[in-house]
């Protein structure tokens, strides 16, 4: 058991402030844990009180989640066992034990421990008088004190007092609680300026405007590493190819040729040290043959060294053999996305942006494939050689030099990490505002009918030419924060390679290392700083790769509208009853489209929905088919709810022939083959002969392997309608929803299509949206919308008419239309037989 001796040393007084060349360590070490305590002690229990007494419990939804938070107060508690570490250590080692060595980690433990108690205060209670944010000027002082004092240190570098000779044990594990306070205290100092869990507004605006801001802002701030236990969960599939031992095999091979080369690394510059020893020491031509031998061996498995310059065997084989995975997630992702989209609903497809969406889903795919790489085969491996040199350089050389490359990797990394941080927002803005630019080069392409027609072609130009410059802004914001970035890690990779090249010249000179030595540490810290300074790249990328994935992930989430349930099962078709029940649906909250809908359709019936635009007729198509689900009431297919029915086998046995068609850019044929993808060509001209489009298309000079172009522009509107109705035909479904099938065709066509439907419908259920109202015997029942469905036998259309109500309005209107058309059709022929009347006999001899 070692007793307290003295206060100070034998040869010490605390009245002596310099001693030897230095702070005299009794004088500094009772200052500075006073000074602490103070702070923490008297000023932070006023802090306390007053929060106590005038704040208030903030509400959990305005503290922000922050990992840096977790940080700050790990290191906090670090700090305070360091105190108390140190302590047991100096009691239990034997030797004086000074009575100023128990006071400062007495006092130093009491400070930290009060500085970790307003820590925890700060994150649950606030002032809400206080419009200011961040920490209280309390802690800031009291870490800045801290820091400082640590830095004080470095005053006593030439005091045989102090721990900087690292002779002993002692000054050895001193120098190592220094290094461990130094960092601790000036991470919280720079941590408590950004006041990472805190909200980053004052906490009355968040109460008033009643808001969350968590940390880093809104979501344009937010941090790139933001959920990223989720991001990483969407890529753990990816990562590992399950089903495939080959492709498994090839991931373990290129794994284990990955650590060859952090071997080789090592190597490398202890046989070029080798090299110089031998022939600096005269060593024979055998030796110095095998050394070089070697050494060019290694550098050929190594390349041009790690990081993007690599060039050798090993790196180019494992690239080599990386290429099949690669491939492998890059066509797993693209096809589970391309899937994933397909089954969104309707509601969701209505409102995309495709040109957004494609610049998503190609730059979400790339961006897997690029985290991949730079995580597997760049940071993982950088962070090994560091770690490698680290307790290489220690243990061959000195802790100094490991502490020099320590420091370096250190801010480097650190200040890698925060300035990019800080330019997440620049790179985020610079897709958005890219997205912008190409959302809108897409629509009005797409639109280019229109533009002509309004004269247009300047101002869609003007707004591509403004989209194009608002990305440039934020591309110029990026690359400026760039080079902002690079020259900083520059100038740290020159400070510690110029400080370790200066100590170990000067170890040369003084004859403790050799030559070769000299060579070992120049080789090997360029070796080294090659991929650090990739790692800022590898870094950006990685974040970069995040926020392309953003976009994709949003994608990954949308959940769908319309899900079949757990157990549903297969329709099982009968006759082909339709019962709607009750129901009611809207698209948005507040416009009710449907409201307690119920009638029936027998099987082989075709009913027609007639009404105003805008009523509601093609939503009950919709709701039949499932595009949506209804609100209430259900919909029953042969006394089957439609929603309990998987949905594959529902659309299977129902037939649609929209109202706007759009046609796959490819040709006719296969355009009507995808009713059915196993049909023959036969079939395919037969479907087309029912819908009266097959001369048509034999008057083409490629017949049915025309092409339509993108979304069937190169055919007039009734082709492409009647192109649907061979698609529908052929597909031969049980139940048919035709939407208004004839609205884009002339007269005589629409008569030759209506016997050609008339046909195709035969003992099948139909339900016909009508616009125009023809005459009654077509169908078996109409349904006319007029504030709510009227079921109508053909029989009463009559009696309709002869009530005067809206039905007899909307029927007079258009026949009023129609007489109006015929007389102009008909004053139209009479102009034109007119032009062609021979001329007449007087009119002849007069001009004879």
């Amino acid at each position: 058991m070692v007793a307290v001796q003295s206060y100070c040393e034998a040869s010490a007084s605390i009245s002596e402030a310099w001693l030897e060349g230095g702070i005299s360590p009794c004088f500094y070490f009772t200052l500075v844990p006073t000074v602490l305590l103070t702070l923490s002690f008297f000023f932070g229990t006023f802090h306390c009180v007053c929060y106590r007494h005038y704040g208030t419990e903030m509400e959990p939804k305005f503290v922000p989640r922050s990992r840096l938070y977790d940080l700050q107060l790990a290191v906090s508690l670090l700090l305070l066992l360091q105190f108390l570490g140190g302590l047991v250590w100096r009691a239990a080692g034997g030797g004086e034990l000074p009575g100023y060595v128990v006071l400062y980690g007495l006092l130093s433990m009491l400070g930290w421990a009060w500085a970790v108690a307003l820590l925890r205060l700060e994150r649950r209670r606030v002032l809400v008088r206080d419009r200011t944010r961040g920490h209280s000027t309390v802690l800031l002082l009291f870490w800045a004190v801290a820091f400082s004092a640590e830095n004080l240190a470095f005053v006593s570098w030439a005091s045989p007092y102090w721990w900087w000779g690292l002779e002993n044990t002692q000054q050895q594990v001193e120098f190592s609680l220094w290094l461990m306070r130094y960092v601790g205290t000036g991470t919280l100092f720079f941590l408590g300026l950004k006041a990472p869990g805190l909200p980053r507004r004052p906490y009355m605006l968040l109460i008033n405007e009643d808001e969350r801001d968590v940390e880093g802002g809104t979501e344009e701030s937010q941090s790139t590493w933001h959920d990223f236990g989720q991001k990483v969960r969407l890529l753990v599939p990816y990562m590992w190819p399950r089903g495939s031992m080959l492709l498994q095999g090839l991931v373990l091979l290129c794994l284990c040729l990955l650590g060859l080369e952090r071997v080789i690394n090592v190597f490398v510059p202890i046989y070029y040290k080798n090299i110089v020893n031998e022939l600096t020491d005269g060593s024979s031509w055998k030796t110095l043959a095998t050394t070089v031998c070697v050494y060019v061996l290694l550098k050929f498995l190594q390349g041009g060294g790690a990081g993007e310059c690599a060039s050798g065997f090993v790196s180019n084989l494992r690239s080599f053999l990386w290429i099949r995975v690669q491939q492998y997630t890059n066509r797993v992702v693209q096809v589970r996305l391309f899937s994933h989209l397909h089954s969104l609903s309707l509601r969701w497809h209505l409102g995309r942006r495709t040109g957004d969406v494609l610049r998503s889903i190609d730059r979400g795919t790339s961006s897997i494939n690029s985290l991949l790489s730079y995580i597997v085969f760049s940071i993982f491996p950088t962070i090994a050689d560091i770690v490698i040199s680290i307790i290489y350089f220690i243990t061959y050389f000195n802790a100094w030099f490991g502490l020099i490359v320590f420091v370096c990797m250190f801010l480097y990394l650190t200040l890698t990490i925060i300035i990019t941080e800080w330019r997440t927002k620049y790179r985020r803005d610079m897709n958005t505002q890219d997205n912008n630019a190409k959302s809108k080069a897409v629509d009005s392409l797409l639109n280019f009918e229109t533009v002509k027609y309004y004269n247009a072609e300047n101002y869609e130009v003007n707004r591509f030419e403004d989209a194009i410059l608002k990305y440039q802004i934020s591309e110029w914001k990026t690359q400026a924060s760039l080079a902002f970035l690079n020259q900083t890690q520059n100038l740290i990779i020159g400070s510690g390679l110029l400080a370790g090249s200066l100590l170990c010249a000067y170890f040369v000179q003084e004859g403790k290392f050799k030559v070769g030595d000299f060579v070992l540490f120049g080789t090997y810290i360029i070796q080294l700083y090659t991929p650090l300074n990739w790692f800022g790249t590898y870094y950006r990328m990685i974040q970069s790769s995040f926020i392309d994935m953003e976009s994709m992930f949003k994608l990954f989430t949308e959940e769908e509208e319309v899900k079949d349930a757990v157990n549903a099962g297969n329709l099982l078709y009968k006759l082909g009853k339709v019962e709607f029940e009750n129901v009611y649906f809207n698209y948005t909250d507040g416009k009710e489209i449907l409201k307690d809908v119920s009638f029936t359709v027998q099987p082989g019936q075709t009913v027609a929905l007639i009404g105003q635009s805008g009523c509601g007729k093609s939503t009950i198509l919709r709701l039949l088919f499932r595009f949506y689900d209804v609100q209430g009431g259900c919909i029953r297919i042969d006394g089957q709810d439609i929603s309990k029915v998987k949905q594959v086998s529902l659309r299977a046995h129902i037939g649609v022939v929209p109202q706007d068609t759009v046609l796959f850019n490819d040709n006719i044929r296969n355009n009507i083959r995808y009713g059915r993808i196993s049909a023959s060509d036969h079939e395919v001209e037969e479907a087309a002969i029912a819908a009266d489009i097959h001369e048509k298309i034999q008057t083409f000079p490629e017949g049915y392997d025309t092409q339509v172009g993108e979304r069937g522009l190169k055919l007039s509107g009734g082709e492409k309608q009647r192109v649907a109705i061979a698609r529908t035909i052929l597909k031969a479904p049980q139940i048919i929803l035709l939407d208004e099938a004839t609205s884009a065709l002339d007269t005589q066509t629409e008569r030759n299509i209506q016997a050609s439907l008339t046909k195709v419908c035969s003992n099948r259920t139909t339900i016909v949206v009508a616009h125009r109202y023809r005459e009654p015997i077509q169908y078996d029942q109409w349904r006319l919308r007029g504030g709510r469905l009227i079921i109508m036998a053909r029989t009463e259309h009559d009696e309709l008419l002869a009530k005067e109500g809206l039905y007899c309005d909307m029927w007079m209107k258009q026949q009023q239309a129609q007489d109006s058309d015929s007389a102009s059709d008909t004053e139209a022929k009479d102009r034109k037989s007119e032009k062609l009347q021979p001329p007449s006999v007087t009119a002849g001899h007069r001009s004879h």
